[in-house]
């Protein structure tokens, strides 16, 4: 225990832990604020200590799934990965990552390696996290399945509200004229593509690798009779062959590794028009260059890496792509994963008996691991605009605002939603 209590005593400085050890022993660290919720966690085997502190990022994952770290009611997990990073905020520039740099090389050589990934890679990695059981998705998501940050104009916005009015945002950035031919790369569960052949009259064709993900694609186009006009396919972007007159990609690039990025920019440019816009959103660090931690490569999204924006528009740069629009998305997606959380929780039994309670354990963390990186961490979300010639759009963004406003007029979402958001 002397080494996690080391590193808590030099972490925790606002706010109350107090850590109960599987001897009985009580360790105490920081101090109460009216702001917080003190937590008061336990450790339930001789072990559990030092699993924790020897790579806490992975230790304290691991323990909290195998339920040898418990958080007292009426604290969560939540309560403690929060009351963690807000200690230690990037702005501090100071973190709990060992500082060895023997250790960090092989951490980042390790993360680099696990990036190399070549299309049967691509696709099992895409399995891995997009073809778990439809229904816990049903159980966190908003209607339209979009499983990526929604856009809090308001705070108090319900879910459905945000996610419509960040299909809206993105929209207003493509520049869309109806007839034109849409390429959606990492199409998700099909909701972008739907919205933009709704409010444009344009083709979309949505690709993707995870096979229950495009069979519920298919569903809802043919369920909706615009089969075929938003077409769907199992396929590996790669391999896509014609021209579009708009290319999106949302929650796509992290999926890529870098070692790829060179491929796709050249790949999409082929794919894009001469007078086409390509838009990307993507999760991004707010600094420079790193890799994705071990934990969350293991367990959540294999293969995965959140790029800075440097190693983005840099690419861009090498195959003259012009980039004409960037936007920095700072707490958007806490909000969205805070709710995301909360109907997790409220769902705790049902996710348990999809699959047991060490999923819906890791499922947790993974959840608010990654609203403390967005909220007090390095992540912010990066939507990047890029063009092959300068007149493809207008001078000015005044476009945009006026188009997301046309659209957010124009659509509502359903009132089972908006009742169900006040309960």
């Amino acid at each position: 225990m002397w080494l996690l209590d080391k590193m808590l005593r030099k972490v925790i400085h606002r706010g109350e832990l107090v850590v109960t050890d599987h001897d009985g022993k009580v360790y105490r660290y920081g101090a109460p604020d009216p702001e917080l919720k003190p937590v008061h966690a336990r450790l339930t085997d001789k072990g559990a200590a030092f699993h924790i502190s020897k790579d806490p990022r992975v230790g304290a994952g691991e323990a909290y799934m195998d339920g040898r770290l418990v958080i007292e009611p009426p604290a969560d997990i939540r309560d403690l990965v929060l009351l963690i990073r807000l200690n230690a905020p990037a702005e501090s520039q100071d973190d709990i990552r060992p500082r060895g740099p023997i250790r960090r090389a092989i951490g980042y050589a390790v993360g680099k390696v696990d990036q190399i990934n070549w299309k049967t890679r691509s696709r099992r990695n895409a399995e891995h996290t997009y073809n778990l059981t439809r229904r816990l998705y049903e159980l966190f998501l908003d209607e339209d399945r979009q499983y990526t940050m929604a856009y809090y104009r308001d705070t108090s916005n319900s879910l459905e509200k945000a996610q419509l009015d960040k299909k809206a945002h993105i929209a207003s950035k493509l520049y869309l004229k109806p007839g034109m031919k849409v390429l959606d790369i990492g199409c998700g569960w099909g909701g972008l593509a739907m919205y933009l052949h709704r409010h444009y009259d344009v083709d979309v064709l949505g690709v993707a690798l995870a096979p229950d993900q495009i069979e519920f694609c298919k569903e809802r186009a043919a369920e909706a009779g615009v089969a075929d006009r938003v077409k769907f396919e199992l396929m590996d972007y790669r391999d896509v062959t014609g021209q579009f007159d708009r290319i999106t990609s949302v929650g796509l690039i992290e999926h890529l590794g870098t070692p790829h990025y060179p491929g796709f920019f050249a790949h999409t440019r082929r794919l894009l028009k001469d007078d086409g816009v390509m838009f990307s959103h993507c999760c991004g660090r707010m600094g420079e260059p790193g890799v994705t931690d071990k934990w969350t490569r293991k367990y959540i999204f294999p293969g995965g890496y959140i790029p800075a924006l440097s190693e983005l528009v840099t690419e861009a740069e090498k195959h003259h792509m012009i980039v004409t629009d960037v936007e920095a998305m700072r707490y958007h997606y806490a909000h969205t994963l805070e709710e995301w959380y909360r109907r997790t929780v409220e769902h705790r039994e049902e996710i348990t008996a999809l699959y047991d309670e060490r999923f819906y354990r890791m499922w947790e963390f993974y959840l608010v691991g990654a609203e403390a990186a967005f909220r007090y961490g390095g992540m912010v979300n990066w939507q990047i605009q890029y063009v092959k010639r300068r007149d493809a759009i207008p001078m000015t963004r005044d476009y945009m605002y006026e188009e997301a406003e046309r659209l957010r007029a124009s659509e509502e979402p359903p009132e089972w939603h908006l009742s169900r958001a006040a309960e």
